[in-house]
C-alpha cells in the first residue's frame, strides 16, 4: 500500500551481501535474454523486491526513474561514532549558524507544525453499527454462524448464539407459505444437515417463538406487501461529531445490516428489527436499540429517497411488535 501513496519521491531500503557481484550477475542475465521485457526465467530466479527493482533499473537505464545509491555498512557505523563523540552535533550546529535566518525560521516552522484537526486522526474513518452500540455502553455479542463444529460440540450454547440462529430462521421464513411448528423444525433440521448448526444448538431454539412471528400483524402485512427485503447491508456517511460528541467535522462511513423492510398495501415503508434479548418490559429494548434503529432509518431513507413511516422492534421474547417513535 505504501508504494502507491508516494507523490514526489519514494525511498526504499534493502540489504545486499555483495552489491557489485549481484548487479554484475543481473546485467549478464539481461544480456543473455535480449528481449523488450524482462524474461520470465529471470523473474523466476529472483525472489526479493530489491532484486526486481534492480532488474527494472538496469533494464530501463535510459528512461529509468529509479536511482540506486549504495551505502556501505562502515559509513553507517562511522556516523554512529561521530554522534557519540559529539562531532555530528557540532556539524549540525555549524550548519544552523550558516543558515539564513529566513530559512531557519521556515525549518523551525515546519518542525513545530501541528495538524489542526488532530482529533480527526484519532477516530476511525469506517465503523459498524455494532461498534457504535459498544461505544454507547451497550453489550452486543457478535457470533459467527459458521463456527467450526469441533469447537461447538462441547461448549455451552450462549444466548448470543441462540439469538443468531433464531435470526437466521426468521430470515428463512417465506411469507407466501403457511407455517406450523413442525415446518419450522424442518428448517432447523435443514441447518443441521448443512452443518450450519449442531443438533445440540437446534435443541436449544424456542420453535414456538419463531412460530408466533407468523401469527403477528407484521407477518400478515408481509403476505400482502408490495415489496419485501431481508438482511440488507447498508453503508452511510455520518458526521463524526454525532457519534463521538466532539468538534470533528469529518464524516465516518458506518455499515450495518437491516433485518427487514417492506412496503405495505398502503404504500408505507416499514422498518423491522428482530430482537431475541431476554427482557421483561418493552422499554428496555427501546432504550437499548434506539440509536441503532435511528441509523437504520436514516440509511434506508437516503437509499430509497423516501420516508420511513413506521419502525418496529419485533421481540421474540415478548412475542410482540414494539413501535419506535422519534
Amino acid at each position: 500500500v505504501a508504494l502507491t501513496r508516494a507523490k514526489e519521491q519514494l525511498i526504499i531500503t534493502g540489504v545486499s551481501k555483495d552489491f557489485e557481484k549481484e548487479i554484475k550477475e543481473k546485467e549478464e542475465m539481461l544480456d543473455l535474454y535480449k528481449e523488450e521485457n524482462i524474461n520470465r526465467n529471470i523473474l523466476k530466479k529472483y525472489k526479493s523486491y530489491l532484486d526486481w527493482i534492480e532488474l527494472v533499473s538496469l533494464k530501463e537505464q535510459e528512461n529509468s526513474i529509479i536511482e540506486i545509491e549504495k551505502i556501505e555498512k562502515n559509513s553507517l557505523l562511522n556516523i554512529d561514532k561521530e554522534d557519540k563523540n559529539g562531532k555530528g552535533l557540532k556539524e549540525l550546529n555549524e550548519k544552523i549558524k550558516n543558515t539564513k535566518n529566513e530559512n531557519l525560521e521556515n525549518i523551525i516552522k515546519k518542525l513545530e507544525w501541528e495538524y489542526k484537526d488532530i482529533n480527526a486522526s484519532k477516530i476511525e474513518s469506517k465503523t459498524s453499527v455494532s461498534k457504535i452500540k459498544r461505544k454507547e455502553n451497550i453489550s452486543y455479542d457478535l457470533v459467527n454462524i459458521n463456527t467450526p463444529n469441533f469447537l461447538k460440540e462441547d461448549e455451552k450454547v450462549s444466548s448470543a448464539r441462540k439469538g443468531t440462529i433464531t435470526h437466521l430462521c426468521l430470515q428463512k421464513l417465506n411469507e407466501k407459505e403457511k407455517y406450523t411448528e413442525e415446518k419450522i423444525n424442518q428448517i432447523l433440521e435443514g441447518l443441521v444437515l448443512k452443518n450450519i448448526i449442531t443438533i445440540k444448538e437446534k435443541e436449544t431454539i424456542n420453535v414456538t417463538q419463531i412460530y408466533n412471528f407468523t401469527k403477528s400483524t407484521i407477518w400478515k402485512e408481509l403476505k400482502q406487501a408490495k415489496l419485501v427485503e431481508k438482511e440488507k447491508t447498508f453503508y452511510i456517511n455520518i458526521p463524526a461529531n454525532e457519534i463521538y460528541k466532539n468538534d470533528v467535522k469529518e464524516n465516518i462511513l458506518v455499515q450495518g445490516i437491516i433485518d427487514l423492510y417492506y412496503i405495505n398495501e398502503k404504500d408505507e415503508l416499514i422498518l423491522v428489527d428482530y430482537k431475541t434479548d431476554y427482557v421483561k418490559e418493552e422499554k428496555e429494548l427501546i432504550e437499548k436499540y434506539k440509536v441503532q434503529l435511528e441509523l437504520y432509518k436514516k440509511a434506508l431513507e437516503e437509499s430509497l429517497d423516501r420516508k420511513v413511516e413506521k419502525i418496529y422492534i419485533y421481540s421474540t421474547q415478548l412475542n410482540k411488535a414494539i413501535e419506535i417513535k422519534y
